[in-house]
């Protein structure tokens, strides 16, 4: 997740799940057996339910890429909790993660996703992999008749807004970061993040003889031999990490123990002295030896203004060529280790039907300003008169890996002032630069939110009426609220509105397909006529 406006509540691990779960039933047969059974029946009897249903197939990532009219389907897909493989290898709460899974497939949801995190998976030591929990996880999803999409998370979980549990890289990787701290993003300051390796040591052999490349090569291509016979119809799309929270970008506002607060302008990270080396190398090439040094010595601290700093501010040093050398050098060495992490991926998953895809942060604070601080620390060189989208957007289309982007349910109105956020322009800006490129565009909610605005918001984003739409949304994320009456309410009618290529549909209040029918019993809120009916059955 991307912007903290209004931070997540950190859910512990018995809030995830509901006790009793909506379900909307594609056959009144089913809503006739739901009422009937009871919460440990429907949990036992969920395959063999779900493989009866004859419904409408909404499998594959086919949406409104390109397709004039809005009027093509956006298929949904839900984030589920970020611990639902425990520390020590396990498949947390299945029985209920079934019972929301079924819950999800009766909405009509496509499928849900699932960060597959680099320090459960090779926790043991090099090479070392346990797939297993994630394998019965497959399994599944596979019989309730859904979709997986799987996130190669290389990246540490805890520190951003909205982690509610801790996952540090595996622990042979932080005893490589305590023998050279220099592995990891570093601040001016000397302020190192322990979040992702940094890139600027990509191809160097610094992980117990191997590069950080090889080291996700071996990983992914270990998950294909494992998943093999799952990828192209189970796992339909690979979401491949290329930076902290899984985004392409550098960690330029870490929220742990409170280093950056929104809106701060965050900071460069390029003080390790593999990045030093990579810049002075930069410099002597542009003739400016001088200028390799370190970066920017005027770009301010992390909670700051643009207008605070000499680099930022309206006619600051980022528009010096000074400033263009460097955010050139920093938004570049980004694109070249996200083309890096996607080559191999690419040369991996090929063959398999199962889509690629990559994440870019919404990084909309500051946005309505000259210089767009808040980006170019991030590692986006977007200012009012440079597009830092479209190069992304190029490098993806390039290795035909779908561009997932979030804060699509954020409007303008919603922001405050004095952060000059603008997370609908942006949102614009990159699906033009999509456009553009010939990227797939797909899309994320940054924040948990329940509400029909935000709903709303989405739909009016996914919509082609420019002849370009999103090839899918992934909702974030999968607990005990979604399932609430009124927000289950409301997220069923968004499933169904995106389904109808972004054309609201509004179901009745007094729908119990839609709100009230929960596994094990009918709430009071159905009428009596049709508790009647379902106990006849």
């Amino acid at each position: 997740m991307t912007n903290p406006i209004y931070p997540s509540k950190s859910h512990k691990a018995s809030d995830e799940f509901p006790g009793s779960l909506p379900l909307s039933p594609h056959k009144p047969t089913c809503r006739l057996r739901a009422a009937k059974a009871s919460n440990h029946d429907m949990i036992e009897r969920a395959p063999a339910l779900h493989g009866g249903w004859k419904a409408e197939q909404l499998h594959g990532l086919s949406g409104a890429h390109g397709v004039p009219g809005g009027t093509a389907r956006v298929p949904v897909y839900v984030m589920l909790p970020l611990d639902t493989v425990s520390p020590d290898g396990r498949l947390q709460r299945a029985r209920a993660l079934n019972a929301s899974l079924m819950a999800l497939r009766s909405a009509g949801v496509e499928g849900v996703m699932v960060d597959v995190w680099w320090g459960l998976v090779e926790k043991d030591g090099p090479l070392r992999y346990n797939w297993e929990p994630y394998l019965e996880l497959v399994q599944m999803v596979e019989r309730n008749g859904l979709k997986l999409q799987m996130v190669m998370s290389f990246h540490q979980c805890g520190g951003n807004v909205g982690d509610s549990c801790s996952i540090p890289l595996p622990p042979w990787v932080v005893e490589e970061t305590r023998r050279d701290p220099d592995i990891v993003y570093t601040d001016r300051s000397g302020r190192r993040n322990p979040e992702y390796i940094s890139l600027g040591c990509d191809t160097l052999p610094v992980l117990m003889g191997r590069t950080p490349i090889q080291v996700y090569s071996d990983y992914m291509r270990s998950f294909k031999h494992r998943f093999n016979s799952y990828l192209g119809h189970v796992i339909v799309e690979i979401q491949v990490g290329m930076g902290p929270c899984g985004e392409l970008r550098y960690p330029s506002y870490p929220a742990s123990n409170g280093t950056w607060r929104f809106p701060g302008i965050g900071e460069f990270q390029c003080s390790d002295k593999y990045m030093k080396a990579s810049l002075q190398a930069a410099a002597v090439a542009a003739g400016h030896e001088e200028w390799g040094k370190d970066g920017p010595h005027d770009a301010g601290h992390y909670n700051q203004f643009p207008e605070d700093t000499g680099f930022f501010r309206r006619e600051g040093t980022w528009n010096t060529d000074y400033g263009q050398f460097f955010l050139e050098w920093y938004s570049g060495t980004l694109l070249e280790h996200g083309d890096r992490v996607l080559a191999a991926a690419e040369a991996i998953f090929r063959g398999t039907g199962a889509k690629l895809s990559g994440k870019v942060a919404g990084i909309h604070w500051h946005y309505r300003t000259r210089s767009h601080a808040a980006e170019l620390t991030a590692g986006y060189y977007n200012t009012r008169s440079h597009d830092g989208y479209l190069p992304v957007a190029k490098m993806m289309a390039t290795r035909g890996v779908v561009l997932n982007f979030t804060c699509m349910e954020m409007r303008d109105e919603q922001q405050p002032s004095h952060a000059n956020c603008s997370p609908e322009l942006l949102v614009r800006q990159v699906k033009q630069a999509a456009k553009a490129a010939g990227a797939e565009l797909a899309g994320e909610n940054a924040l948990e939110r329940y509400d029909e605005k935000a709903y709303s918001q989405v739909l009016a984003t996914s919509r082609a009426d420019d002849s370009f739409g999103l090839s899918a949304f992934t909702y974030l994320r999968m607990n005990k609220r979604v399932f609430e009456g009124e927000n289950w309410r409301h997220f069923v009618s968004f499933v169904k509105s995106m389904s109808e290529g972004g054309r609201k549909v509004v179901p009745h209040k007094s729908d119990c397909t839609h709100s009230d029918l929960y596994v094990g019993h009918i709430t009071s809120g159905c009428k009596t006529s049709k508790r009647a009916e379902a106990s006849a059955a």
